[in-house]
């Protein structure tokens, strides 16, 4: 009997599998999670000897960094996963020991295809840092230079969450329109809230803004072991349209060239404008060469 059965639903089965491999298309796809995770510590490093008549200090940097995304695509869905973690410090001479990178950095998306180039999505970004960070050399009501805090770690702390309409005409480059998006600024660190930098009212810790967002996107293998990736985001605030700074700008570019398995070199490049912080254009640029492990499926 149990022969019987056995034999029964194996030919059931067989039948059910022969009609869905007949009705499956020649081109049917199985969809995963596509993952890629890197991590590894640049360095740079310079010295002289005392009587180097050209002149020169000696210094050294080193940089960790962590990246880790995922994505899955099919017919119907676009998720995406990205989280970006960098603390780099810089040694001088004539100085002690200071941070030159820092950044944490992770956003969530969820489209749903709408079109054959077009998706609705939802995304929710936060970005904050490790450490303090300290402005050196400025001056006080007396004109002595000393060090003063700027920001910290929640200090600040920015969420946004966002859902709107997004663009993607091939695999490299795309562009999201966040039409309904909420920005949160967080300032946990008391003495940096009281003097109230980053918008948020002296005293207060959160500040709300109801934006529109503009993300653009481009990543690219430019050539064999060459990868340029440059990503421009834009916030304005609705209820402040007709004011003047009510914007922010920032632009990220970073160019990786692969040496081999485990070494690469790396260009990155970050130019912001956000009124709340400073009046001015804000640049950082750093050049870096180190050892990488990386695992992808």
């Amino acid at each position: 009997m149990k022969r019987f059965l056995f034999l029964s639903c194996s030919f059931i089965w067989f039948i059910f599998a022969g009609k869905a491999q007949g009705s499956a298309k020649p081109d049917t796809v199985v969809y995963r999670w596509k993952k890629d995770f890197s991590t590894g510590i640049n360095m740079n490093q310079a010295s002289f000897s005392k009587n180097w008549k050209a002149g020169g200090s000696n210094t050294f940097a080193t940089a960790w960094f962590l990246n880790q995304s995922s994505k899955y695509d099919n017919n119907r869905w676009r998720l995406n996963s990205d989280l970006i973690m960098q603390l780099g410090f810089l040694q001088n001479k004539t100085q002690p020991l200071r941070k030159n990178l820092d950044r944490i950095f992770y956003e969530f998306k969820a489209g749903t295809r709408i079109g054959p180039k077009w998706d609705f999505f939802g995304s929710t970004s936060f970005q904050t840092q490790f450490l303090r960070g300290v402005e050196y050399g400025k001056k006080n009501r007396l004109g002595i230079p000393v060090d003063s805090l700027v920001s910290n770690l929640f200090a600040p702390a920015y969420l946004t969450t966002s859902m709107g309409f997004e663009v993607r005409p091939n695999k490299i480059f795309y562009t999201r329109f966040g039409v309904g998006s909420l920005r949160q600024t967080f300032v946990f660190d008391r003495r940096i809230s009281n003097a109230g930098l980053f918008g948020v009212e002296p005293g207060n810790n959160i500040r709300n803004q109801f934006v529109l967002q503009l993300i653009v996107n481009y990543d690219k293998d430019v050539m064999e072991n060459v990868n340029v990736k440059a990503r421009y985001a834009g916030l304005f605030d609705y209820f402040r349209l007709s004011q003047t700074g009510t914007y922010v700008h920032r632009i990220d570019a970073n160019i990786t060239m692969k040496v081999n398995k485990y070494v690469n070199a790396n260009v990155q490049a970050i130019l912001l404008r956000d009124r709340d912080q400073d009046p001015r254009w804000q640049f950082s640029q750093a050049i870096s060469m180190g050892v990488m492990y990386r695992l992808n499926n």
